[in-house]
């Protein structure tokens, strides 16, 4: 057995990542619940999409540096930064007034959210390198689940504070986003991997020469955070109120079906990638539910328990699988590298989805008198899910080969 094996307190730092992960996708997922009272003062759906995808803007030309700067500093150190960040721009965001601070404070919270989880992701491929990566991965994104789907719930359990309008649900968010500073402080003190032993100096043409099968996994990855994320924390919301007859606790509960379903079935699935492999064909299920989700949620074809269930068992499978089989691919010494590589894509694809989708509603009118201007919603999403199919066939094949 190695050290890291037996060393109990990496389960201890898995922990404390997974909470410092969890506020930072409560804060990123606090939006949707308030999306009907930002509307409501006078934001368009435009203007709603922008939260989100000014978050993933300034991880565009920054990703690729913080997995460059992971590397260098080491995990805990950048972890600590990126979470100081997410609570500032947690506090700019709560604040919120003018819009151009709340959209600032969504700037700043995306430079620090990005990189946090990339950081924490590359902590904890160090502290498993004994093996269990999959499953020590798929617990991670689990808790980060529980934050989803505590914010979509929160119109429920937290009624009173959305009782004072939408800014107060934006303060609790910034709490959270302080606790899961702590967090991350405490990781940084105990974070001890590669101390001292700073990487050798980056030679971009190391990017060139990962493997054919990290760009099949990536471009999955970027495509299906394009088509989930945009949905799920931006317009699902306001959609199943708007097209499908429910109040906001309804809607929100709905929602958070998709995020309950992955906190249980995520480590499943690890568990599985963990003991008997199957990776590629893992992914290829999962990535082949999200196109006929759209389909039958843009037909109403189907009760929505039914589109729940099947997105959520695609949430589960992908993050369950993608990144500890990334690390795979990649040596440790560019692990950092590679991850930043994919969120820098993925910034690019969830800003550009977001500004695609409000464009799509307010243009086709969206709303409660013309449900049917959705329509085009799904068609965009539908068509990137499809392409993400493609690129994990492509993924498997690579892998068989």
């Amino acid at each position: 057995m190695t050290d890291t094996q037996a060393n109990p307190r990496r389960w201890i730092l898995l922990a404390l990542a997974a909470i410092a992960n969890m506020a930072a996708y409560y804060s990123y997922d606090a939006i949707a619940p308030i999306a009907g009272m930002l509307h409501a003062r006078g934001l368009s759906h435009a203007d709603i999409g922008l939260l989100n995808a000014v978050y993933s803007l300034p991880n565009i030309p920054l990703a690729l540096l913080g997995g460059v700067l992971i590397d260098r500093i080491g995990a805990g150190r950048a972890a600590a930064l990126a979470s100081g960040l997410c609570l500032a721009g947690a506090v700019l965001t709560a604040i919120g007034q003018p819009f151009a601070l709340m959209v600032t404070g969504r700037l700043v919270f995306g430079i620090g959210s990005e990189t946090l989880y990339i950081a924490l992701l590359c902590a904890i491929a160090g502290w498993f390198t004994g093996g269990g990566g999959a499953l020590a991965t798929a617990l991670f994104f689990s808790l980060a689940r529980v934050g989803s789907y505590l914010a979509d719930t929160s119109p429920g359990w937290a009624a009173p504070v959305y009782a004072r309008g939408w800014q107060a649900p934006l303060w609790l968010a910034a709490g959270l986003c302080g606790a899961g500073f702590g967090a991350a402080l405490v990781c940084m003190r105990f974070d001890t991997r590669r101390a001292g032993e700073p990487s050798e100096r980056m030679n971009w043409r190391d990017i060139g020469a990962f493997p054919r099968a990290f760009w099949y996994i990536l471009w999955l990855n970027v495509l299906f955070a394009s088509v989930f994320f945009p949905f799920r924390s931006t317009f699902s919301i306001q959609y199943f109120q708007d097209a499908r007859g429910l109040t906001l606790a309804q809607a929100g509960l709905t929602n958070s079906w998709v995020f309950f379903a992955a906190i249980i079935a995520t480590p499943v699935f690890g568990l599985i990638a963990d003991r008997w492999g199957h990776r590629p064909a893992l992914l290829l299920t999962g990535a082949a539910l999200m196109p006929l989700t759209f389909v039958l949620l843009g037909t109403a074809a189907s009760p929505l328990w039914v589109t729940t269930v099947m997105m959520g068992v695609s949430f589960s499978v992908i993050p369950a699988v993608i990144w500890p089989t990334t690390a795979m691919l990649i040596p440790a010494q560019r692990l950092g590298t590679a991850f930043g590589l994919i969120n820098l894509l993925q910034s690019l694809g969830l800003a550009g989805s977001n500004l695609m989708a409000g464009a799509l509603n307010d243009h086709f009118a969206a709303g409660p008198l013309h449900p049917a201007g959705y329509g085009a919603m799904f068609v965009w999403f539908t068509v990137l899910a499809m392409i993400a199919l493609v690129a994990a066939g492509a993924f498997w094949r690579a892998r068989s080969t």
